[in-house]
């Protein structure tokens, strides 16, 4: 009897574990998500400044 409920209690843990992963796993995923808007707003933004830059530039030459 004793082996049964320690067998039952691995098996809850195992499932327990299994839990706690995919929750963690979910949250990954969403830092994940974040991390990628993020990264894709600062990509855009220096777009815009390396555009501006140029703009910048080609009128400097044109007084010269």
């Amino acid at each position: 009897m004793v082996i049964l409920w320690v067998i039952i209690g691995t098996l809850a843990a195992i499932v327990y574990s299994l839990r706690i992963l995919v929750l963690m796993e979910r949250r990954i995923a969403r830092i994940d998500e974040n991390l990628f808007a993020i990264t894709k707003r600062i990509a855009l933004e220096e777009i815009k400044i390396e555009k501006e830059e140029k703009k910048i530039e080609s009128s400097l030459k044109r007084r010269r």
